[in-house]
């Protein structure tokens, strides 16, 4: 009997039981199932019930070791007996009989879906293990700290599926004919007038709007003496947006802030199966619970052709419970299409009946697109990149309508340089997840931001006051600027602002010999802007204007810090980016060498000798990246999308998530507003099943918030 058991054993192509360390499950619990399916957290901000565990899609049944029905069985591929307490899950096919969970997940791997005592074919098969990833070689390691054998890991609940049993529906979701337009949106209940009307910002503060822009202005020094000339002299313009009433108001009136439009255009291609996929679904039901019942929500999933699993719905408890179901059906399988999946998610925007004031799309892959875009080639990379993204959503498309793509790499395999030109190309971020199981936290802080629109359509007018004097340069990173053709006035095209969110731009100007008085006016700006709730337009009353001191002589002066500091955030993007373009040359020894010299420069500055935070923080970032660019390989695994991102954050001055540095001065936690560090921190802290460790990605104020040295 044992030699036609290993006869057996040895056609399965399977010799050896992997041992599966116990779950933290409950002891009295007999029975559970293993799904890479999501439900409504019964956590932190959620007042619903909780919901029953249902079976899931993967029709799995894991018997731990306190069940008294296999106390007595054998495993039919290593003829182990099946004990309690031991420590291994026990796998209950549908055809009734039972093996050793990680046996059976090594049969399927090797091709097996028969059962291997009565040989029926398997309609549902076993998950692989998402412990190793063989594919590349290597162990996967656990880089935000949770432990292997997490609940949540484990068995992740279902929501109750009385009208759509996922497991039942996947091929009719994906196969039903879509719409040829995307009208079907739903219909929101109050849609505001658009008024033409134009407001002074102080005006519509005593209208209990949302308050107004904060605008402060910084010289580089304080006065130059009337016989001396100063050529690019800084002017530091300082904005930042007001707060929401929502974090004023404990009872979180949704109405006082403006609602959403979000498209997710979600990568589910075969390299997504396994734990990707289950850690996407957790994220997206972790969005899904944070949006409120006027934002709308639609879905897209791609892998070699993109569908739209759902039609843009409001996030009431009825639209929450259809949209996670349709994140549930998610499967994994094909190629990677992400033009086919931006596509799509634009055109859910573009052809909707209603609108939202506050639209736009987040899109997640982990692969590179293998049907529109081949290999970039030199200059001509950007324009091929530019093929990915529908003309709807390129800012200044002519269309009126620019929707942001926030796009998040997850991963070592994607393709940092198309993702980062999608986003840079539509005005929205580039965010690298390097440690998987940070994509939740990644999502959070993304939403975080989009939840609290306060300001939109924000334009800044710069003029010269003196009349010899004109404007050098505006350093506005990638925000658009203009002048006119006699440079003596200048915008800047700042667009949205979340709530207490920051902005710093320089302008340089030429300072000439000479002034009849002790003080000159150099510069004078206003805003404009629109309020996203009323849909008003809104100016400052009054031209700020921007004074020197020119007396005869001058004592020692003292560097504006705040100038110094934003001066140290321009240079070390500039030499990131030179040290991007010397990196896929292939020149790495040009590209440390470039990140060196900044890193050298910025040392020496004012800020840096009075400890400022940014520019400490600046240091490190910097350091990390000659790391990341130690090798080729390292560079390819991580060191350009590490890059990419922080070029990203800094010349959007805006947080993106990248990497998994857990270091005190990284700026993975640069330019966080509030609201992103609430949403962050309701991520870290909500429950699904048992509490984990805290991850990676914790929250941090923005540094331009806290206290400037003096």
């Amino acid at each position: 009997m044992g030699s036609k058991w290993r006869k057996v054993k040895l056609a399965l192509g399977v010799n050896t039981c992997l041992f599966v360390p116990q779950t933290l499950e409950d002891s009295s619990s007999s029975t559970a199932r293993l799904s890479d399916s999501v439900s409504l957290p019964t956590g932190h901000g959620s007042n619903r019930r909780p919901t029953t565990p249902t079976p899931s899609s993967s029709g799995l049944r894991l018997s731990f070791t306190g069940s008294k029905s296999s106390s007595k069985k054998t495993c039919a591929i290593c003829l182990a007996t099946m004990k309690p307490g031991q420590g291994h899950a026990i796998f209950t096919a549908e055809c009734s009989h039972s093996f050793h969970f990680h046996c059976i997940t090594s049969n399927v791997k090797h091709g097996n879906q028969v059962c291997p005592i009565c040989r029926a074919k398997w309609k549902e098969i076993p998950f692989q293990s998402p412990a190793s990833d063989l594919s590349h070689g290597r162990s996967r390691i656990n880089p935000v700290g949770w432990p292997q054998d997490d609940a949540w890991m484990t068995v992740l609940r279902r929501l109750p599926s009385s009208r759509l049993d996922a497991s039942r529906q996947i091929s009719s979701i994906f196969h039903a004919p879509e719409p040829v337009v995307f009208d079907d949106d739903e219909v929101l209940d109050h849609q505001p007038e658009i008024t033409e009307k134009s407001t002074s910002a102080k005006e519509a503060f005593n209208k209990n709007s949302i308050g107004t822009i904060d605008i402060k202005t910084y010289t580089e020094v304080s006065a130059v003496p009337r016989s001396a000339s100063h050529d690019n002299f800084n002017v530091l313009i300082h904005l930042k947006a007001p707060v929401t009433i929502e974090r004023q108001d404990i009872n979180r009136n949704q109405n006082s802030r403006a609602p959403v439009d979000l498209v997710t255009v979600l990568d589910v291609s075969g390299s997504m199966a396994g734990t990707k996929l289950a850690l996407l679904k957790r994220a997206m039901g972790f969005v899904i619970e944070n949006l409120g019942p006027s934002d709308r929500l639609s879905v897209i999933a791609f892998s070699s052709t993109a569908r739209r699993l759902f039609p843009l719905r409001q996030m009431t408890d009825t639209g929450r419970q259809q949209a996670l179901q349709a994140v549930n059906s998610l499967i994994s399988n094909g190629g990677t299409n992400i033009a086919e999946g931006l596509k799509k998610g634009a055109k859910v925007l573009v052809d909707r009946k209603w609108k939202n004031p506050v639209c736009s799309i987040i899109l997640l892959s982990d692969g590179q697109d293998t049907y529109t875009v081949g290999v970039p080639a030199g200059s001509h990379a950007q324009t091929r990149y530019q093929s990915l993204l529908p003309i709807s959503t390129r800012r200044n498309n002519g269309e009126g309508l620019q929707i942001p793509v926030h796009a998040f790499g997850f991963g070592a395999d994607h393709d940092a340089a198309s993702m980062h030109s999608i986003s840079e190309i539509s005005g929205g971020t580039f965010s690298f997840i390097e440690a998987e199981g940070v994509i939740q936290d990644a999502f959070a802080q993304c939403i975080g931001g989009l939840l609290s629109v306060v300001v939109q359509e924000l334009q800044v007018r710069v003029q010269c006051v003196h009349p010899s004097l004109e404007l050098s340069s505006i350093k506005a990173g990638s925000y658009q600027t203009s002048t006119l053709s006699d440079r003596r006035i200048g915008f800047i095209d700042v667009g949205d602002m979340y709530a207490e969110e920051e902005r710093n731009f320089l302008v340089t100007i030429n300072i000439p010999v000479g002034c009849s008085n002790d003080d000159m006016t150099l510069l004078k700006f206003r805003c404009a802007y629109k309020d996203p709730v009323t849909k008003e337009m809104l100016t400052m009353e009054e031209d700020r204007e921007v004074k020197i001191q020119r007396p005869e002589v001058t004592g020692e002066l003292v560097v504006s810090m705040e100038v110094d500091r934003q001066r140290n955030r321009l240079h070390a993007a500039e030499a990131m980016a030179e040290a991007r373009v010397s990196a896929e040359r292939g020149d790495l020894a040009g590209a440390v060498s470039a990140l060196e010299s900044c890193h050298r420069v910025l040392s020496e500055t004012p800020s840096a000798r009075a400890g400022d935070r940014l520019c400490v923080a600046l240091c490190a970032e910097l350091k990390e990246m000659q790391e990341r660019m130690a090798n080729r390989q390292v560079y390819e695994a991580s060191g350009r999308a590490y890059v990419l991102s922080g070029l990203s954050s800094h010349s959007w001055q805006r947080a993106t998530a990248r990497g998994d540095s857990t270091d005190s001065t990284s700026l993975v936690q640069a330019y966080q507003t509030p609201s992103m560090v609430d949403m962050v921190t309701r991520s870290q802290t909500m429950i699904f099943g048992n509490p984990a460790p805290q991850r990676t990605l914790r929250p941090a104020q923005s540094f331009p918030a806290r206290s400037r040295p003096r």
